[in-house]
């Protein structure tokens, strides 16, 4: 029994420490624009693996069906750079869309009075937080849905927008402004279940594996708990995505349901999933990398407000 006790303490001991480290963090409140910052780097490394999702979710029926044929017939198509097609709306939408959602999420753990949230009450600041998010950022998503979209369509359909700049002068003046929330519903609805689904259970990954293994709080624990994180939001959002794509891709004024009707009689009950494969391809590096960077922001931050030496 005391060799038992002996073995159980410093088990206990190191899951203490580790606890009360992490209140000491969550009380830190860091600057409000970390979150969008990390997620517009993300964004720049893989911003190719999410055109080819868009292509792929709009494909023609001449088109390639698979992410490596989508791959390959946009660099013979554009170039190597024809990869990189509407990052300035993509970098736009993450300054928008993620600063919001982040800054809120964090705003609103930081209100709940506790360092260790319970998983429903993390779900509903997060849901809370996307939604919000998903409306402050949806001119830029549709412009980056857009101007991703454009290179697969006819010459004479192609809106060639220059620059993000450039089409949100343009929709508002060829369309109108409410075309800046084309698909709002959607949109909203899917960055709701994306930021519950990611930002909830990153943080609840992450607490489990410095509570419950022999991880500290480092890299490999980042790198983990996002991998999760990924793969939970890539198949809570996939539905909602393929709708969003298809109603902020559309020119004419069908509605959500006539969208679903539609896809459902011509595709059957796969298109919920249609795209997975690459969307959690792009999702997933995503995940991973913005969470990195902002693990990187967090701890350059405390190292010069030197709250890891008051830690210590």
């Amino acid at each position: 029994m005391s060799t038992s006790t002996a073995e159980h303490s410093p088990k206990a001991a190191l899951k203490a420490e580790k606890r009360e480290q992490r209140k000491k963090q969550s009380a830190i409140r860091y600057p409000f624009w970390f979150g969008g910052s990390a997620s517009s780097m993300a964004a720049c490394v893989t911003h190719p693996l999410d055109l080819v999702k868009v292509r792929l979710q709009t494909r023609t029926a001449n088109a390639p069906k698979n992410m490596s044929g989508t791959f390959v017939n946009i660099v013979k198509s554009d170039g190597v750079l024809g990869l990189y097609n509407g990052l300035s709306a993509s970098l736009l939408r993450q300054i928008t869309y993620s600063t919001a959602r982040f800054g809120i999420y964090e705003d609103l753990k930081a209100r709940s009075g506790t360092s260790d949230p319970s998983f429903p009450l993390l779900i509903a600041m997060a849901s809370t937080s996307g939604f919000i998010g998903g409306i402050a950022g949806n001119f830029a998503d549709v412009l980056n849905v857009r101007m991703q979209h454009d290179p697969s369509l006819p010459a004479e359909q192609r809106r060639n927008y220059k620059h993000a700049a450039d089409g949100m002068v343009r929709m508002a003046r060829e369309e109108g402004f409410s075309s800046w929330f084309r698909g709002w519903l959607p949109n909203s609805s899917r960055a709701a279940v994306m930021t519950a689904s990611q930002l909830a259970s990153y943080d609840v990954f992450k607490r489990m594996l410095l509570d419950y293994t022999p991880l500290k709080d480092n890299l490999t624990t980042h790198f983990s708990a996002s991998f999760l994180a990924g793969l939970v939001a890539a198949t809570a959002t996939s539905p909602i995505d393929v709708i969003k794509t298809r109603v902020m891709s559309a020119s004419g004024k069908q509605g959500i349901a006539g969208i679903i009707s539609d896809i459902s009689k011509q595709e059957g009950i796969r298109w919920v999933f249609k795209g997975w494969v690459p969307s959690f391809l792009r999702l997933g590096p995503h995940t991973i990398c913005t969470f990195v960077f902002l693990e990187m922001h967090r701890k350059m931050y405390r190292k010069v407000q030197g709250h890891d030496e008051k830690a210590a």
